[in-house]
């Protein structure tokens, strides 16, 4: 669990200004603190340097777009985050031993293993079946206490039975147990995957590691299964709803998960998915 509010509002600051040549420097300026100092900090919290941290965010970030965006030229996107043709493929090839065409190319196969289900089958739904389960929706804004993590989704479980524990004082009848997810792991390593876990509280809650989780306008996919279900849910939404509606991603806020049932012992899950969305 990252701990250090400083390092979370650096993250937040790369997860920004991916597309920008972000240094080390303007991190450490943006958090007032040396870059010596500031450089151990975060790699003490995170397991990572800053510059392999924006290295690799930019990649990945590059990544999703090649997965979401097919008609967008590769060469487009990869200048978008600074990079000349031949630079982009090398860089993409270093990190995901493969080159740009082929990651595109892959990631419309239903044959991808599934990250944290390694044996199941899965495979994505069509149009008529996603978009059934789909409303558009605003969304409202949420004040919350959160925990930021890196590592493998199939650890939320127990993620979020120390964070309840933790914070059960501040639950009410109107609690909402929300999820803040920044990875598709179909790009990003399992181990690598950052997420929020949160619950909303009110306003007047002065704990350091609270947040405004901004809504807005989404397209809401309301799941009802078990939990090894959304994955294909998630690329479903990516590779099939998105191409055919011509709404894109809102890069400027980050998808999320809204619980409203959970069964731990049978994994059933009921929750909305939340992209947030414009035309």
């Amino acid at each position: 669990m990252i701990t250090n509010e400083t390092v979370n509002r650096a993250i937040d600051y790369i997860l920004q200004h991916a597309k920008e040549d972000v240094t080390l420097e303007d991190v450490a300026d943006y958090c007032h603190f040396s870059k010596y100092y500031f450089s151990r900090l975060f790699k003490k919290q995170t397991g990572e340097s800053v510059y392999a941290f924006i290295k690799r965010v930019r990649l990945e970030q590059s990544a999703f777009r090649l997965k979401v965006e097919q008609d967008c030229p590769i060469t487009a996107i990869g200048a978008d985050y600074g990079y000349s043709s031949s630079n982009y493929s090398t860089a993409f090839r270093q990190h995901y031993c493969m080159a740009p065409v082929d990651f595109r190319r892959k990631s419309y196969r239903n044959s991808m293993e599934h990250p944290f289900f390694h044996q199941e089958r899965w495979r994505i739904e069509n149009f008529e079946e996603c978009n059934a389960k789909i409303t558009i929706e605003e969304i409202p804004d949420y004040n919350v206490i959160y925990e930021r993590r890196i590592g493998n989704y199939r650890m939320l479980s127990d993620d979020w039975n120390g964070f309840i524990n933790k914070y059960r004082k501040y639950i009410t009848e109107e609690t909402k147990f929300l999820e803040r997810t920044y990875d598709d792991p179909a790009v990003t390593c399992a181990e690598h995957c950052l997420y929020d876990i949160c619950m909303s509280v009110s306003e007047d809650c002065h704990l350091e590691n609270t947040m405004k989780l901004q809504g807005g306008r989404c397209a809401v996919y309301h799941f009802k299964g078990h939990a090894k279900y959304i994955y294909a849910a998630y690329q479903s939404l990516f590779l099939v709803w998105l191409p055919q509606t011509g709404y894109k991603l809102d890069g400027s806020k980050s998808l999320f998960d809204i619980y409203h049932k959970i069964d731990s012992d049978t994994m059933y899950l009921e929750l909305d998915i939340c992209l947030p969305v414009f035309r």
